[in-house]
């Protein structure tokens, strides 16, 4: 079974609570998701293995550590995701980006695909799916499986918000994917938006309606 990692940092949980506010603004609401972004970046970077290799410093030569040659791929899921590459690209430059475009039908509840342009090596790549909320799982497990479709072997998917039903229906679909979360919420509603949640992300990145 996949591994659940919410994160527990002050700094994140503080602007969790910002972004959930209804009176945050667009423009706040998209730095406030660049930055949580980057918070979560940290740990879901934890396990990249390193390599020491020689350096000289100002006073002596010495083996310190670097990254171990990862590469590395950022797939967001259209158009919520496009809000946390930035945060991510801070902490990780050197990172190639591909798209997955998917909609959910407002009758059937299911993913629909659009779009998808993808790194050519996205075998060789760890990838990280981002989207802000995890509601049914349903583009989630629609984007992980197009992936793995594609060639792609390691995945983690990391999102702002998740209901239970949405990890629960990840975990059981990929259970090889690790989950990263800024916190988990009570329940989905009828509508299938999570509660207490944030509303549309999309809207709220966008300022659309």
């Amino acid at each position: 079974m996949s591994r659940v990692v919410v994160m527990d940092h002050p700094l994140i949980k503080h602007k969790m609570t910002m972004i959930r506010d209804k009176n945050t603004g667009s423009k706040e609401f998209r730095e406030l998701v660049t930055e949580i972004s980057t918070l979560m970046a940290y740990e879901v970077t934890r396990d990249f293995p390193l390599e020491d290799i020689e350096i000289e410093t100002p006073i002596t030569k010495m083996y310190s550590p670097v990254i171990a040659g990862k590469k590395v791929g950022l797939i967001p899921i259209l158009r919520a995701g496009l809000g946390m590459v930035d945060g991510m690209l801070n902490l990780i430059p050197a990172a190639k980006v591909g798209h997955v475009g998917l909609y959910r039908d407002p009758v059937t509840l299911q993913p629909v695909e659009y779009y998808c342009k993808l790194p050519q090596d996205i075998a060789e790549r760890d990838l990280i799916v981002l989207d802000p909320m995890l509601a049914t799982g349903g583009s989630a497990i629609a984007a992980i499986q197009f992936l793995k479709n594609s060639g792609a072997n390691n995945i983690k998917l990391v999102c702002l918000i998740a209901a239970p039903e949405g990890v629960k229906a990840v975990q059981e679909a990929a259970p090889d994917v690790d989950i990263y979360l800024g916190a988990i919420d009570e329940k989905l509603n009828d509508h299938a938006y999570i509660v207490p949640g944030l509303g549309d992300a999309g809207d709220r990145l966008f300022g659309t309606k």
